[in-house]
């Protein structure tokens, strides 16, 4: 059993498999996810977890170059305002709602979370620690 860290066995791995610019998602609970990506699933009952506490933890364990987001999250001003301080040093990159969901067609895995805000869904793309 692991001491520390991510303890759910399927983000571990996906975290530990990821390369330079591999990307993984985070989502709210009502995002669709394409079929044939790989979806963990985290939601338990509204709220829980919630994503800004599952990005939190990924960001512990993942070197993250860059953030995408949909322009909407504007809209979720408390997401958005949480995922502009925890991301400062590298900004995130912004698209619309539909051109984000798009995206996710590429992503290694979504981890859904029970999130009941809207657009609270982000990409994480993968960096180097060297």
């Amino acid at each position: 059993m692991k001491r520390h860290g991510i303890l759910n066995s399927s983000i571990s791995k996906v975290l530990a498999d990821l390369g330079h610019t591999d990307r993984i998602a985070i989502a709210d609970a009502g995002l669709p996810i394409p079929a044939g990506t790989v979806k963990i699933d985290l939601a338990l009952k509204e709220g829980v977890p919630g994503f800004i506490e599952v990005v939190q933890v990924v960001q512990e364990e993942m070197c993250v170059e860059k953030v995408t987001t949909a322009e909407e999250m504007v809209s979720n001003p408390a997401v958005h305002r949480k995922m502009k301080e925890m991301f400062t040093d590298i900004g995130m990159d912004e698209r619309s709602h539909e051109a984000f969901k798009q995206e996710l067609a590429d992503v290694k895995a979504v981890i859904r979370t029970g999130e009941m805000t809207p657009y609270a869904n982000c990409i994480l793309h993968a960096g180097v620690i060297f």
